[in-house]
């Protein structure tokens, strides 16, 4: 069984570079009047690749959302381009602390989420970077449900009969890492219900889907589209959705609030941020940007595949969005008690 373990660092990789624009030689104003020489203008930006910290390895879900955004920045955005750099490592704390000491010029930005941007400051002892005040936050991207799934074979058919069962017998589950989303979901579960049950984490979530469906584990807090079409072809049972209505590609599904367990709706999600103290003109630009994106019908359906909804938030909404997920993340943190030690 494969436990959870950090990745080791991955080079950058370039998205589609245009042509730097060239530069004027600097010239030598020799014998000329002082007053003559006009001051040097400044370089507009972007003038050379800006590079997006993502703090996960390459081939992911993650990275690909990374390369599509950098791909279209790169159009919406004339310059020489959007680099993504992976820096995965330490609960995603390596590559995001390196983009919260970047130079604040508007040339590092970073992708992140819930757990590298929320769950971190209550879940990373003595984290090395401040999630909100570290950071310019320019927008969010993306989100993803979860759902809590049991193998096909299991006696359990309902969320209520799992919960009684837990309460007199020892469940297992699984989850795609110590401190994931998948964790801390499913032990609120278990802390609320008073469950006895015993984690088990692996190195992502594949595996942990295999066991579940063969019986090795109780149940399992998916993502979504991770499971969706296991569900569909009758491999895995979802006893609820954290989605606020049920859909339609599941209708037979419950939400987590019709299943009696509201709290399980808490989504995954994704945004991008700058470090502190960068110009308000670039972050401006780039929230500017980020709306035709996600709304672009041929970009949402590329994150359909990936399983994510487009959610675009600008400006102070997404701010106040995140500090409102830094709160509810701290009271899961609280609740479930996980830490994650460097």
């Amino acid at each position: 069984m494969a436990r959870d373990k950090s990745f080791v660092n991955q080079s950058a990789r370039p998205i589609a570079p245009a042509g730097i624009p060239r530069r004027g030689l600097p010239g030598l104003l020799l014998a000329a009047p002082a007053n003559a020489a006009e001051p040097p203008a400044t370089a507009p930006w972007p003038s050379r690749p800006v590079r997006i910290l993502l703090a996960y390895p390459p081939g992911g879900s993650t990275d690909v959302l990374a390369r599509a955004l950098a791909e279209r920045l790169a159009t919406a955005i004339p310059g020489p381009g959007f680099v993504v750099e992976n820096r995965p490592g330490g609960a995603a704390v390596v590559g995001t602390l390196a983009a919260a000491q970047a130079a604040p010029d508007g040339y590092t930005l970073a992708l992140g989420n819930n757990q590298t941007h929320a769950a971190n400051a209550a879940m990373v002892p003595n984290l090395p970077y401040r999630p909100v005040e570290d950071f310019a936050p320019i927008g969010r991207l993306a989100a993803v449900h979860h759902a809590l799934v049991v193998p096909a074979t299991a006696t359990t058919g309902t969320l209520a009969a799992l919960i009684a069962r837990g309460r007199t017998a020892r469940l297992t589950y699984a989850s795609s890492g110590i401190g994931s989303a998948s964790h801390v979901i499913a032990e609120s579960l278990v802390q609320r219900e008073g469950l006895q049950a015993t984690h088990v984490p692996y190195r992502g979530g594949a595996q942990a889907v295999t066991d579940t469906m063969a019986g090795t584990v109780d149940f399992f807090v998916s993502t979504w589209p991770q499971v969706t079409a296991l569900v569909q072809e009758g491999k895995l049972r979802a006893l609820e959705i954290g989605a606020p209505a049920r859909l339609p590609e599941a209708p037979v599904v419950p939400t987590a609030a019709e299943a009696g367990a509201p709290y399980l709706a808490v989504d995954a999600w994704f945004g991008l941020w700058a470090p502190a103290g960068t110009p308000g003109p670039i972050l401006d630009r780039l929230a500017t940007a980020l709306p035709p994106i996600l709304g672009d019908p041929a970009f949402a359906a590329r994150l359909g595949q990936l399983g994510y909804a487009p959610a675009p938030l600008t400006g102070p909404a997404f701010a106040a969005f995140q500090q409102a997920e830094v709160a509810r993340w701290r009271e899961l943190i609280a609740l479930t008690k996980i830490r994650i030690e460097g």
